[in-house]
């Protein structure tokens, strides 16, 4: 069986196979290119296999490009890399290694490593679908070499271990996470004994590094239909182990007939449908973690029922240490998220509510340039299966929009920051840093954001005065108190 490739594609592979066939070692492209390739998937990065040395496989490939190609290296793996240039202007990454064999320790993922031929290499891909391989070698080239029916696997949208998945999982417990992430992103089936080893190897993923857990997150977050991947790794212990905090919010509780939904799986529809409406990761992380806080809210009150009042406080405090946790960044897409965490019920609450100035104000000037992403977010919690209540909470959302629009339109609040600065404050009352500059410019910001005072700094200022008064403060730092 041969498969589809272009002319520059070709042309790669021809390169590739001249220059292992000058070196006399056997070269093969192998894994995602050739499973894309048969899926009809976008593809553009290579893994070639030699039987031989890698690195010098990639360094003879390198000089037959024009311009000549840089190596990037790593000796202790034998593993190299090259990229070249397209006619579009983007670069294929090809990375070379030699066929090898591999044996593990039990509480170990660095295996100890020693030379083999293709089938070992083959031997040691996590699943079927990603042991295919192309020949790029004179006698047989283009041919598919598919030692684990792979082909059938893909046809029958199955992810299967090439071996049995006990020793494929034991090895690498990072497969039991790839094995939940192709199904995900392709829509496939993990076969159920494979499914049923990773339930019983769950354990086993404490020795993966967190940077590479989070890597597989991500990528379970970013696939078409996201809940896929978290409702496997939930039902398959893995998310208990790795991220604890989202498996709390599972379970619905009643009391005297009065209950509250299962919070996960509403969680889980709210990620699919951010994922219809954005590619933004940040965003989609926002919808994991927007009801995090309601476990630690969650209250009974008689005749009412269950109440969650100020998850999404508790949420938003919750969003550095779950980043920390899970090795996500602690920069500016960490703060991002918790903003969208806290701010997520105000657009609800004003859509039931009369529509105040102030209150648009506020939400403009609390959610900033981040408004769009912010309504993106609560449009996507509406989860109710009750058509005419989808409908109305829609349509009040698009009224909160217009609102937002209009006052943006005259006052100009969303990138606004209010004229009296700290520094105004303490060289006017004479201050250092303290509780009372924070109070004083709190004020002054509320009365412009509520309409109580102009924006203009003349009005700012006499407010300011009038403030720190009331406080026993006066200018020239007389204090009077």
């Amino acid at each position: 069986m041969k498969i589809e490739t272009t002319a520059r594609e070709q042309h790669i592979f021809k390169t590739i196979g001249l220059a292992a066939e000058n070196l006399g070692i056997p070269a093969f492209v192998v894994g995602g290119f050739v499973r894309d390739k048969l899926l009809n998937r976008p593809t553009k990065d290579l893994d070639v296999v030699c039987v031989g040395d890698g690195i010098a496989l990639a360094h003879a490939v390198a000089k037959k490009f024009s311009p000549v190609s840089s190596v990037i290296f790593f000796k202790n793996f034998g593993t190299a890399q090259i990229r070249i240039p397209t006619d579009a202007g983007e670069e294929i990454e090809i990375e070379f290694v030699g066929a090898r064999k591999e044996s593990y320790s039990q509480h170990s993922r660095k295996p100890d490593v020693e030379p083999g031929n293709l089938k070992d290499d083959q031997d040691r891909r996590d699943f079927t679908i990603n042991a295919l391989a192309i020949s790029l070698n004179k006698q047989d080239y283009g041919e598919l070499l598919d030692p684990f029916k792979g082909v059938e696997d893909l046809a029958k949208k199955i992810i299967r271990t090439p071996l049995q998945p006990e020793k494929t999982f034991s090895d690498d417990p990072l497969r039991m996470m790839r094995a939940i992430r192709f199904a995900a992103q392709l829509h496939f089936t993990i076969l159920p004994e494979t499914l049923e080893a990773i339930t019983n190897m769950a354990e086993r993923i404490k020795i993966i590094s967190k940077e590479r857990i989070a890597t597989e997150l991500n990528k379970i977050l970013m696939s078409a239909k996201p809940s896929i991947g978290f409702d496997l790794l939930y039902k398959t212990g893995l998310l208990k182990i790795i991220f604890p905090q989202m498996t709390a919010l599972a379970g619905a509780e009643y009391i005297d007939g009065l209950g509250h939904k299962d919070n996960f799986y509403h969680t889980l529809q709210v990620i699919d449908n951010i994922a219809t409406t954005t590619d933004d990761l940040w965003l989609r992380w926002a919808a994991v973690l927007h009801d995090i806080g309601k476990p630690a809210t969650k209250r009974f009150e008689e005749g009412h029922g269950f109440t969650f009042h100020g998850h999404e406080v508790v949420g938003g405090r919750m969003v550095p240490k779950i980043f920390a946790q899970l090795k996500l960044p602690q920069n500016e897409k960490m703060r991002f998220v918790r903003k969208m965490v806290e701010l997520h019920l105000r657009p609800i609450s004003l859509s039931r509510d009369e529509i105040t100035d102030s209150a648009i104000r506020r939400l403009l000037f609390d959610a900033g340039k981040d408004l769009e992403s912010l309504m993106l977010l609560c449009e996507a919690d509406i989860t109710s299966k009750n058509k005419q209540k989808v409908k109305r909470f829609l349509e009040n959302f698009e009224l909160v929009r217009q609102r937002c629009a209009e006052v943006e339109a005259s006052d100009h609040i969303r990138n606004w920051q209010p004229p009296i600065t700290g520094e105004i404050i303490m060289q006017t009352f004479n201050l250092t840093p303290s509780k009372t500059v924070g109070i004083i410019k709190d004020a002054i910001r509320n009365a412009i954001l509520d309409g109580e005072v102009t924006g203009d700094y003349e009005a700012a200022f006499q407010y300011m005065i009038k403030v720190a008064a009331g406080m026993g403060y006066h200018p020239a730092g007389h204090d009077i108190k």
